[in-house]
C-alpha cells in the first residue's frame, strides 16, 4: 500500500511539474510581447515616480526670528565716519529701516518714493559700507556707529 501511494504521488508531482513547463512556456512564447511591454512601463512608471519625488520633495525650511533690541539711550551717530563714506542723510534713513526689518517695499511705502528708489538708495549704502546683504550692511553700520 505505501508503495503505491508513493507511486502515485511521484507520478502526480512529474505531471505537475510537466504541466508548469507547458504553461510556462505557453506564456512566455504567446505572450512574450506582452510581458516586455508590461515589464518596460513598470520600469519607467517606477523610475517617472522616484524621478517625480525626487525633484518634488520639500526642502527643509529654516525659519529665522529676529528680534528687535531697542537702541541704547546714549546713541551718538558718528558724524565724520558719515562724511568719510559720503552717505547722504536719505540712504541713512534707508538703512535705519532695514534695520528695522522692512521690504523694500514696506521702506517703499514709508518714505513716500518707489520701490525702485529704494532699490538704488539701498545698493549705494551696501557699496559705501562694502557689503553684499543687507544683514552686512545693518551690521557694518552699527559697527561704525551709523545706526544705533
Amino acid at each position: 500500500m505505501r508503495k503505491h501511494v508513493l507511486l502515485y504521488g511521484l507520478i502526480a508531482g512529474v505531471l505537475i511539474v510537466v504541466l508548469q513547463l507547458i504553461e510556462y512556456r505557453w506564456l512566455v512564447i504567446e505572450h512574450s510581447v506582452e510581458i516586455y511591454g508590461g515589464l518596460v512601463a513598470a520600469v519607467f512608471a517606477s523610475l517617472g515616480i522616484w524621478l517625480g519625488l525626487k525633484l518634488t520633495r520639500r526642502t527643509e525650511t529654516i525659519v529665522v526670528r529676529e528680534v528687535m533690541v531697542p537702541a541704547p539711550a546714549n546713541f551718538v551717530r558718528d558724524d565724520s565716519k558719515v562724511e568719510s563714506l559720503g552717505i547722504t542723510p536719505r540712504e541713512l534713513e534707508i538703512l535705519q529701516l532695514i534695520a528695522e526689518g522692512l521690504s523694500n517695499k514696506e521702506i517703499a511705502g514709508r518714505v513716500f518714493v518707489s520701490e525702485n528708489t529704494v532699490k538704488t538708495h539701498s545698493s549705494r549704502v551696501f557699496d559705501k559700507l562694502g557689503a553684499r546683504r543687507r544683514t552686512q550692511a545693518v551690521q557694518r553700520g552699527k559697527e561704525l556707529r551709523l545706526i544705533p
